[in-house]
């Protein structure tokens, strides 16, 4: 669907790119077998995996946009997909584990040519290491052994999250991020026509519209049908945005949202 809206092949791709915070198994990266499936034979395609997990497709987009810029990449595929469900806490956190939902998305890129196309005008990201352990899945990497404590390794397959201490630590600095953000871009909140969040948590979204002086009508709220998406839940958004008619050629577009780490990361957009 995003090939076909963009109106390219699999062929005029150059770059596949897959961010995600979990993929299809820990290697290989789940980029190639999309490639794959896609049936793209030219070597010269790279295929890779990008994890910053609720962020991976703006920070995919980014550095799309920066291959693109340095001319090494004509047309990027971008791919999110998660299934939340494999790995949700319902037997001892019911709370966290109905917040969340299943789902894909992807977005092509290319160069600003085409004047009834979306460009991105700025992107920026910052990391706060004192939440590395509000958002866990552990098992599944190096951080556990099977072999010599299965126990630990089982405990730690599903995933953990400390809502309240991530929403202490996103209240304080989501903010002055974004006001930084849209002074780089030259822009006020008022400026700002569509607001494309990471569907978190309805509590988080209608926190983020009081604090950052957003106007409610212009924030796209997708979460009581999808639930938090992870990865996908950005891209999601914004395709929901274009489709209800949101976004018109000029509109000033935001895409913020927070993920594990803890990081932070927005995008400014024209439509």
């Amino acid at each position: 669907m995003a090939l076909a809206d963009a109106g390219l092949q699999p062929d005029n791709l150059d770059l596949i790119l897959f961010g995600a915070a979990v993929g299809r198994q820990p290697i290989p990266a789940t980029a190639p077998l999309i490639k794959d499936l896609l049936g793209i034979r030219k070597e010269q395609v790279p295929a890779y995996d990008i994890n910053a997990t609720c962020l991976s497709a703006p920070v995919a987009m980014d550095l799309a946009n920066l291959h693109i810029g340095a001319g090494r990449a004509k047309h990027v595929l971008v791919v999110s997909s998660e299934i939340s469900s494999r790995a949700l806490p319902w037997d001892d956190d019911p709370a966290t584990a109905g917040l969340f939902g299943d789902g894909a998305g992807a977005l092509v890129l290319g160069p600003s040519v085409e004047p009834d196309r979306m460009r991105i005008r700025d992107f920026a990201m910052e990391t706060w290491a004192e939440g590395y352990d509000f958002c866990t899945l552990g098992a599944g990497g190096t951080r556990f052994d099977l072999k010599t404590d299965r126990l630990a390794f089982e405990q730690n397959c599903m995933f953990r999250m400390d809502g309240h201490s991530l929403f202490r630590l996103s209240r304080k600095r989501l903010p002055h991020f974004i006001q930084r953000l849209l002074e780089r871009s030259g822009w006020t909140v008022d400026d700002i026509d569509v607001v494309v969040p990471h569907q978190a948590s309805p509590l988080a979204l209608q926190h983020m519209i009081r604090r950052c002086g957003f106007h409610s009508d212009r924030v796209v709220n997708t979460i009581r049908d999808t639930g938090n998406l992870v990865a996908a839940s950005l891209p999601i958004t914004l395709h929901t945005a274009r489709e209800d008619g949101r976004v018109q050629p000029g509109s000033k577009i935001l895409m913020i949202g927070t993920s594990a780490g803890v990081s932070v990361a927005g995008m400014t957009l024209v439509g």
